[in-house]
C-alpha cells in the first residue's frame, strides 16, 4: 500500500462587508461546494449598496449563521428574504432570535412613525425568523445535503445576550468565527468561553477593539454616575443613546442599581426606558434567566427575585407616555444611531439646552448623526434633515377616503366573486352526483317512460352540504364580527358599530404623510461618551490569541490601522507565522491545508485489545496495528481505473507507470484498508499527556486534598515546599525535595490528565 494523503476541504473565506473598514460584518466561508454566510449586518443608514455584496451572491448562500442579535449583526435579513428571495436555513440562538425580532421590529417602526418605510416590512421579518433554528450553547448540529460532514456548535460570546462564536468542523478540520466577543463577566452576562477552543485549525476574528484600553469597570461606572448626577442637580434632562434590546440591558440593570442606592440621592428624580417594544424587551429578558450570568441565576433560584422586574425604570412606547413623566428625568433611548427612533426625536427636543446631556454608549458607524457629535462634541449646530408625520386635510384627506372607499369596494367583489365560484362548483358538484342516479329513476304512466326531474315543483336551489369526518365543513369568515366605518357627509370617520354588540363610538386615527424639512439645531447640551460596548480591549485580544494559538487567522472588521496592526502581532507571535490573511471587501483568500489523515478499517481483534482511558467527554487509545488491504479488491480497482483512463485517454499514448500511478493516487477514495493486530513485536511508546491543565483550577483541587496553596509571581507554592511553574513551552513543572508532599502533589497532578 503506498500512503496517500487526502486533502482537507476547499477553505475560502470572502468579506461581503466589514474588512479594513467599522463597516458591519458580513463573510461567506466556502467549505467545498457549501456557502455558509456568517452575520449579515446593516448600519443605520439603510443603504441597499453597503450590502450589494451580499445581494449579488444570495443565490449562493446555503446556510445563515448569526452571532448577535442587533442591526449590526443581523440588520439585512428581512431585506434579503423579502426582497431578495433568500431561501434557506437560519441558525442563532434563542436569544438572539427573540431579541433580534424586537431589533427589526424597532427598526422598522422607528422609520415608519416619521416616513414611508420602503425597505422591508413586519411581514418581512416574521418571514425572516421563520427560518430560524434556534440553538442552545454548545449543541451541536451536523448538516446534511452539500453540508454533508460539517457540524455546527454555538459557544458563549458575551457582549449581548445569546452572543455566539461559532465552531464549525469538517474532517477533523475545527474553524473558529468569534467577533466583537467579551471575555469579561459583566451584570447581566458571563464572559465568552475560549479556554476550551484552543488550536484550531482557521480563526475569523475581528481587529475593531485591537488598539482600544484597557478600561476598569469601576471607573467607568463611577464617571457615568457623576455625569448624571451633576446633569440632572442642575436642572437638566439626560439622553442615554442606546440600542433596542442588546447592550441596553446591561445599562438598564447599572442604573437600577445607582437608583436603589440610598446614599446616591438619584431616587427622586425619574428614569425610564423608551422604544417601540420596550415592554416584550423587558419581558423576554425574564424569561431568559438561564442564557445570564451566573450570579443573576443564584438570585433568581435563591430569593426568587428576577433582576429585571424593575421598581425605578419606566417603560414607555410613545412620547406621550414619556411626557407624562416629571423632568429632571433620565431616559434610555432607541436608536442608537440617532438616524432614526425616539433617541433622535429628543435629541432635537433637548440639544438646544446647555443643562441638558447626551451619553453615547457605543461607538456608532461612520457618516452617522451619533458618529458625527461623538467625533465633534463641541460642534456648535448641526443641520439635519427632519422627518414627522402630518395629519392629511382638506382634499388630501378626501382623496385618501376615496381611495380607501374604492378599495372596500373592490376588495367586498373579489369576496363576492371567491364565494359564486365555491358555491357554482359545490352545485356543478351535487348536480354531477345526483345524474348518476336519474338514470336509473323512472315511472311508468300510461305506457310512456318519464325522467324524474330535480325540480318537479318550483325552481329551488339546494345547496350541497360538504362535509369530512369532522362533520360538516364550515367557513370561518362567516362567523367573523365585522367592523363597519361610518362616515358622515364630509367623509370624516366618526364611528365604529360592531354587529354582535351595543353601538359604541371611538377615536378612528386621522391619515397622515410623511413630510421632511432642512433643519439647523443648536447643539448647546454637551455630548459625553461612555465605553458601554462589552467587548474586549486590545491588551485581552492579544492574551486570547497567544492562549489559542491558531494555525491560521483571518482578520476583519476594523480600521485599516488596527488590522494591520492585529495581523503583525500573529505574524510576530509565530504561531501563525506565513499564514495570517487580511482580505478586503469582495477579495477571497484559500486556507486549504493539507491533513495527513487516512481511513482505515479497525478489525474486531484490534478493537477488542485496546485499553481506552476516558478523557473529560470522550476515551481515547493507543493503537499499535498494521495495514492490509484486499489484493483482489485493489487488482480490480486498478483494472477498472486502468480501463477509465484508457477511453479517456485514447491515443494519448500514456505510459504505463503513469497509469499505475494515477490508480494508486485514488487509492484511498476507491478501498478502504484493515488496521489489524501487528505480526511482529512492538516496541512500547512514550506516555502521552492529554490535557491542559490550569493552575488555577490545580489551585482548587490542592484544596480539597488539604493542601494549601497560594500563587507567587505566577509560581504556584504548595504547603511551601513544592513550586508548580509553566515553562515557555507550556508544560507544567514540580520543583521541591523528594518527600511525601511531593509525590503525593504529583499524583494529584497526574490525575488531571489522561495519559496514554
Amino acid at each position: 500500500l503506498t500512503p496517500v494523503c487526502m486533502a482537507s476541504s476547499n477553505i475560502c473565506v470572502t468579506p461581503l462587508c466589514g474588512a479594513y473598514d467599522e463597516s458591519p460584518p458580513s463573510y461567506l466561508l466556502q467549505l467545498d461546494d457549501l456557502n455558509i454566510l456568517i452575520d449579515c449586518g446593516w448600519d443605520g443608514l439603510l443603504r441597499v449598496d453597503a450590502i450589494q455584496q451580499i445581494v449579488n451572491r444570495v443565490n449562493d448562500i446555503d446556510l445563515v449563521l448569526l452571532s448577535y442579535p442587533d442591526t449590526y449583526h443581523l440588520g439585512a435579513l428581512p431585506y434579503l428574504v423579502g426582497k431578495c428571495s433568500l431561501k434557506c436555513d437560519v441558525y442563532c440562538t434563542v436569544p438572539v432570535y427573540k431579541m433580534g425580532q424586537m431589533f427589526m421590529y424597532d427598526l422598522y417602526q422607528s422609520h415608519h412613525n416619521t416616513e414611508d418605510f420602503q425597505l422591508f416590512s413586519l411581514d418581512d421579518v416574521d418571514a425572516a425568523f421563520e427560518l430560524v433554528k434556534q440553538l442552545k450553547y454548545s449543541q451541536s448540529v451536523t448538516l446534511k445535503g452539500k453540508g454533508s460532514g460539517v457540524t455546527i456548535t454555538p459557544y458563549p460570546a458575551g457582549h449581548m445576550i445569546g452572543g455566539t462564536m461559532w465552531r464549525i468542523v469538517k474532517h477533523g478540520e475545527e474553524i473558529l468565527y468569534a467577533v466583537d466577543y467579551n471575555h469579561k463577566k459583566e451584570r447581566h452576562l458571563d464572559g465568552a468561553v475560549l479556554e476550551t477552543l484552543s488550536r484550531p485549525t482557521l480563526l475569523i476574528t475581528d481587529s475593531f477593539s485591537a488598539l482600544s484600553a484597557p478600561n476598569r469597570r469601576k471607573d467607568r461606572d463611577h464617571a457615568l454616575t457623576g455625569t448624571i448626577s451633576s446633569s440632572l442637580r442642575a436642572g437638566g434632562n439626560v439622553l442615554l443613546v442606546v440600542d433596542t434590546a442588546g447592550r441596553v440591558l446591561e445599562l438598564a440593570q447599572l442604573l437600577e442599581q445607582m437608583w436603589r442606592a440610598k446614599d446616591s440621592g438619584l431616587s427622586t428624580y425619574s428614569l425610564a426606558l423608551i422604544n417601540n417594544v420596550s415592554y416584550n424587551v423587558i419581558e423576554f429578558a425574564k424569561s431568559q434567566m438561564e442564557w445570564m450570568s451566573d450570579k443573576i441565576m443564584r438570585m433568581f433560584e435563591d430569593q426568587r427575585n428576577n433582576p429585571f422586574q424593575f421598581k425605578h425604570l419606566t417603560l414607555c412606547h410613545k412620547m406621550q407616555d414619556l411626557a407624562r413623566i416629571r423632568e429632571p428625568k433620565v431616559v434610555l433611548a432607541s436608536v442608537d444611531d440617532l438616524e432614526c427612533g425616539f433617541s433622535r426625536e429628543l435629541l432635537i427636543q433637548w440639544a438646544n439646552v446647555r443643562r441638558n446631556c447626551v451619553i453615547m454608549t457605543t461607538r456608532p458607524p461612520i457618516g452617522t448623526l451619533a458618529r458625527t457629535l461623538l467625533d465633534q462634541p463641541n460642534i456648535p449646530a448641526i443641520e439635519l434633515e427632519v422627518k414627522r408625520r402630518v395629519e392629511l386635510k382638506g382634499e388630501e384627506l378626501e382623496e385618501f377616503y376615496r381611495q380607501q372607499t374604492e378599495k372596500q369596494r373592490i376588495s367586498r367583489e373579489e369576496t363576492a366573486t371567491l364565494k359564486t365560484r365555491r358555491r357554482t362548483v359545490d352545485t356543478t358538484q351535487s348536480e354531477s352526483d345526483e345524474a348518476m342516479d336519474e338514470d336509473d329513476m323512472t315511472h311508468s304512466l300510461d305506457q310512456k317512460t318519464f325522467a324524474v326531474r330535480n325540480y318537479p315543483m318550483f325552481p329551488h336551489y339546494e345547496e350541497k352540504i360538504r362535509a369530512d369526518e369532522y362533520g360538516e365543513i364550515i367557513d370561518p369568515e362567516d362567523y367573523i364580527v365585522s367592523d363597519i366605518l361610518f362616515y358622515d357627509e364630509k367623509g370624516n370617520a366618526n364611528a365604529r358599530v360592531k354587529q354582535d354588540a351595543e353601538e359604541e363610538e371611538e377615536f378612528v386615527e386621522t391619515p397622515t404623510k410623511s413630510v421632511s424639512s432642512k433643519e439647523v439645531i443648536p447643539v448647546n447640551c454637551s455630548i459625553v461618551y461612555s465605553d458601554f460596548e462589552g467587548r474586549s480591549d486590545g491588551d485581552s485580544v492579544k492574551k486570547i490569541l497567544n492562549q489559542m494559538k491558531p494555525k491560521q487567522v483571518v482578520v476583519v472588521h476594523g480600521t485599516e490601522e488596527a488590522t494591520v496592526h492585529l495581523a503583525s502581532f500573529c505574524e510576530q507571535a509565530g504561531w501563525a507565522s506565513g499564514r495570517v490573511h487580511t482580505p478586503r471587501v469582495g477579495e477571497t483568500v484559500s486556507v486549504r491545508s493539507e491533513m495527513h489523515m487516512f481511513e482505515v478499517k479497525l478489525t474486531d481483534q484490534l478493537v477488542n485489545s485496546l485499553d481506552f482511558i476516558k478523557a473529560k467527554d470522550c476515551e481515547l487509545a493507543w493503537i499499535d496495528g498494521q495495514v492490509d488491504i484486499n489484493t483482489e479488491a485493489l487488482s480490480s480497482f486498478r483494472m477498472r481505473r486502468r480501463s477509465e483512463y484508457d477511453s479517456e485517454d485514447e491515443g494519448s499514448g500514456m505510459e504505463d507507470e503513469a497509469l499505475e500511478d494515477m490508480a494508486t493516487s485514488d487509492l484511498a477514495v476507491g478501498i478502504v484498508p484493515d488496521l489489524s493486530l501487528p505480526t511482529a513485536e512492538v516496541k512500547g511508546h512514550s506516555a502521552v499527556f492529554v490535557n491542559e491543565p490550569r493552575l488555577s483550577d490545580f489551585k482548587q483541587v490542592l484544596g480539597k486534598a488539604g493542601i494549601q496553596a497560594e500563587f507567587s509571581g505566577g509560581v504556584l507554592i504548595c504547603n511551601s515546599i513544592v513550586a508548580i511553574r509553566r515553562s515557555n513551552g507550556g508544560h507544567l513543572e514540580l520543583e521541591g525535595p523528594v518527600c511525601d508532599e511531593f509525590y503525593q502533589i504529583r499524583e494529584l497532578l497526574y490525575k488531571q490528565y489522561a495519559i496514554i
